[in-house]
């Protein structure tokens, strides 16, 4: 079997080597190290139980109420308002609860999550954790949209027409697009930051006094606005080279899902996602970034975006997230990860003491003849409202069935999407359940569904709206609950019943 060239900064695989696919499976399927997703809830990992021994979920908020057999959850939780995912994580970091769960299961614990800072890395060593994540310095640095444009251009993969440079007017503005030749009708971002909430467009000296305090001070991106399709895909950069998954596209600004006007609430995995041509292009920006991350240090999981510009055909990079994503539940359940194994099971190899031999080019090649005939989509339901509200009751998750004018019936307890089988079902994500305890929901509720549709994780704040998710087997599911509304009756009693995003 053949391998793509290592790629530069990672070091020489141990004298144990896991030659291909099979083996890698069965390393996987006889595990005994004990390896851990810590979050405010288990969604982006979800599933990754059933591929991976002693893989289990440590969650602030449990959604199975006890029931599923791979999700910890603390019993001791006292309100707090936290700020942030990473609060979160620390929290149950320290939990002594946590730590005396850890401790009789014994072994090194391997430590996996979405956002992680220097806390996080500190709690890990003083508890003798193994961190398997990107340092937080370099994830951080890579964060910034600036950096990312930088090194994709040294990559040969090039952003949206754009300037960087900072500008304290509306004039400087538009003096430093002119120079560039990127007319006055611009997308401007700051460096770090949710992109629904720190890309403005601005086409007039109002537009401009609106969001100058935002910009005021900081480093910019400058771009010309197009008529763009947006999709999102994940990728792992390994030693042997960058693995791509399914492309899909995002769903963004539904009234009826998010309270913000550009807010991710979703996405569509399906064949027509990008046409080949596109989708080609696209895979090779995202190898060449991939590789060029790797000697920056970079290894493991990572989720990009990608922009279509439809009137001329070009295909950009948009923003890098050097981390778990939003959408890592549904790369790793796709036709692609079936044929081999999940994306996220890539980037476990490159934080174990295990050499393994794959053909990065054959795998590429796989995924994406297998993209041609997938279907998912998932849902992201946040609901905007100002009260702080005690959760009494809540829908349970589980499996759904969908009926033909968009109404929802609860079908049966389930632990995972796994086993949705048809169009109709859909598997929906309750984030705050408990009939343990009476929980408060800071601020708006939301909550997902995923039919072969899910939720994106919380990072609680007074003003931070919460999320459920729904996951289903097709688009006309999707379609189905935005066309009818009887979802939201169905599925929001009258008290809130769900949590706060991730990100």
């Amino acid at each position: 079997m053949t391998t793509t060239p290592r790629a530069a900064g990672f070091p020489a695989s141990p004298a144990r080597r896991l030659a291909g696919i099979p083996e890698i499976r069965s390393f996987f399927r006889t595990n005994s190290r004990p390896i851990y997703f810590v979050g405010p809830t288990a969604f982006n990992l979800l599933g990754i139980d059933r591929w991976v021994r002693n893989f289990s979920y440590i969650a602030y908020y449990d959604s199975w109420d006890g029931h599923h057999p791979r999700v910890f959850a603390p019993e001791n939780r006292p309100y707090v308002e936290f700020e942030s995912s990473e609060q979160i994580n620390n929290y149950l970091l320290r939990d002594a609860e946590v730590q005396e769960y850890l401790r009789r299961r014994g072994g090194v614990p391997m430590v996996a999550m979405v956002f992680f800072d220097e806390e996080t890395e500190e709690i890990c060593r003083e508890q003798g954790y193994k961190l398997i994540l990107p340092p937080d310095a370099l994830r951080r640095r890579l964060d910034s949209k600036i950096v990312t444009t930088q090194l994709g251009n040294e990559a040969g993969a090039p952003s949206v027409p754009n300037v960087l440079g900072g500008a304290d007017s509306y004039a400087a503005l538009t003096a430093l697009a002119a120079a560039d030749g990127l007319g006055d009708d611009l997308v401007v971002q700051t460096p770090y930051g949710d992109s629904g909430k720190t890309t403005f467009f601005i086409a007039s000296q109002e537009d401009w006094d609106a969001c100058a305090a935002e910009l005021a001070g900081q480093q910019l991106k400058v771009m010309k606005r197009i008529n763009n399709k947006a999709a999102a895909v994940e990728a792992c950069i390994t030693r042997h080279g960058t693995i791509v998954g399914p492309f899909m596209t995002d769903l963004t600004g539904y009234p009826e899902l998010t309270p913000y006007p550009g807010g991710w609430c979703g996405n569509d995995l399906f064949p027509e996602a990008l046409s080949e041509a596109d989708r080609a292009t696209a895979i090779s920006h995202v190898r060449k970034l991939g590789d060029r991350l790797a000697r920056e240090g970079y290894k493991g999981f990572l989720e990009i975006d990608v922009l279509v510009d439809v009137d001329t055909g070009a295909v950009y990079l948009g923003e890098l997230n050097p981390r778990v994503s939003g959408v890592s539940s549904m790369t790793n359940v796709t036709a692609g990860a079936y044929a081999d194994v999940p994306l996220f099971l890539f980037h476990l190899l490159e934080f174990m003491d295990v050499g393994y031999t794959i053909d990065v080019e054959e795998i590429n090649e796989r995924w994406r003849d297998l993209a041609a005939v997938d279907l998912w989509s998932q849902l992201i339901m946040k609901e905007p409202g100002d009260a702080v509200e005690r959760i009494l009751a809540a829908p349970s998750t589980g499996t759904w069935h969908l009926s033909g004018d968009g109404t929802l019936t609860f079908g049966r307890p389930s632990n995972d999407w796994h086993e949705i089988t048809s169009e109709d079902e859909a598997f929906f994500m309750s984030q705050c359940r408990s009939r343990r305890h009476q929980t408060l929901c800071p601020s708006p509720t939301s909550s997902s569904v995923r039919g072969r549709t899910s939720a994106r994780q919380p990072g609680a704040g007074r003003n931070t709206p919460i999320t459920a998710g729904t996951r289903c087997r097709t688009r006309r599911a999707t379609r189905s609950v935005l066309r009818d509304h009887h979802w939201r009756s169905t599925l929001r009693p009258c008290t809130a019943w769900t949590q706060p995003p991730t990100g």
